[in-house]
């Protein structure tokens, strides 16, 4: 039987087909103004972000990463921020997976943070490279010990034969360290992204959204803001 939902009411021989055109909402905000912003993008950030934790927004430190692999073929994950230091935003993951060889071989990369119920978004495109083993080290250390144990136990973006397979390997790596500390596995750490590009969106009624893009003007912290068309 179907379910219930958006294709509830096609005959049973029909193609289904996802019928979302009246899907919408008015973006109720009071606006951006040029005025409203830090002349350095990293501060704006910083300022959204603690207005998007102030309202609860969940999971705020999520975002979508953007990456094109070495066949040109663009990709798409969530990822969570964990650092803004050094004038880039930073990452952890499996340098193995399929971001990080997607990262290592074409190091560019986009951001979008979607605070919808702020009917705000975050855009930030730049240059990537790998943090300090140091820096990956201190934060390995910080993550709880089952996600500890989970990076060494799983060879990530790799095909396995069942979830039981996963768990042996979590059982194996849990004996095998028993309960010393765990040390930082050569296959993992963090990225940082060096922003060149970052656009901050503001919903407004009838999709007039407001739109600033700051572009960094030199190698220093200079940065040139225009406002965009919706």
């Amino acid at each position: 039987m179907m379910p219930q939902g958006i294709f509830a009411d096609l005959p049973p021989d029909q193609e289904q087909t996802m019928k979302l055109s009246d899907m919408r909402r008015e973006y109720e905000s009071q606006g951006l103004r040029r005025a409203d912003l830090d002349p350095n993008p990293l501060v704006q950030f910083e300022r959204w972000f603690a207005e998007a934790e102030a309202v609860n927004v969940a999971d705020a430190n999520a975002l979508t990463l953007a990456s094109v692999d070495e066949r040109g073929q663009p990709q798409q994950r969530t990822v969570l921020l964990k650092d803004v230091s050094d004038g880039g935003f930073v990452f952890y993951t499996n340098y193995e997976s399929r971001k990080g060889q997607a990262l290592l071989a074409n190091p560019r990369a986009s951001m979008l943070f979607p605070w919808l119920p702020l009917n705000r978004q975050v855009i930030i495109e730049g240059q990537v490279s790998k943090v300090s083993e140091a820096d990956s080290a201190a934060y390995f250390a910080s993550r709880p010990r089952g996600s500890q144990l989970s990076a060494w136990a799983s060879q990530q973006s790799q095909g396995i034969a069942s979830r039981a397979a996963l768990e042996a390997r979590l059982a194996e790596v849990s004996q095998r360290f028993g309960e010393s500390a765990l040390p930082l596995p050569p296959f993992w750490g963090g990225f940082r992204l060096i922003p060149e590009r970052i656009e901050f969106w503001q919903g407004r009624p009838n999709r007039l959204h407001d739109r600033f893009e700051y572009r960094r003007t030199s190698a220093e912290d200079d940065w040139e803001i225009q406002r965009l068309q919706p």
